[in-house]
């Protein structure tokens, strides 16, 4: 799958892309996107509680849900927080490449 960097405009493909489209579905609350109501994730809900063990896991459990609802080409396998705190989060997911088969990833992505 192509699209364009929402940074500089220029095309990209493969896991560029994938990790694109990660950072949207989490950074988009449910609900923001017209014509597409239920698209994004929860991560809004949850981001600013406090950051407890119980948090983190509906933090994790409301990321793959995004994950699987809107991206076909990953199977996640796991998430985790590399950093959490009130506001802030930045989470690491692994997964599969489903287009490929190959094991990915993806860190560093960040909703605040």
């Amino acid at each position: 799958m192509n699209g364009t960097s929402a940074h500089t405009g220029k095309t990209l493909s493969g896991l560029d892309h994938l990790r694109q489209s990660i950072r949207d579905i989490l950074t988009t609350p449910i609900g923001t996107r017209v014509m597409r109501r239920d698209y994004g994730s929860r991560l809004f809900e949850l981001i600013d509680n406090p950051m407890t063990r119980a948090t983190l896991v509906d933090i994790y459990a409301a990321t793959a849900e995004a994950l699987m609802a809107w991206e076909p080409r990953l199977r996640v396998d796991s998430v985790t927080a590399t950093s959490a705190q009130p506001g802030h989060i930045v989470l690491e997911i692994v997964g599969e490449y489903l287009p490929d088969g190959r094991p990915v990833t993806i860190e560093g992505i960040e909703v605040t």
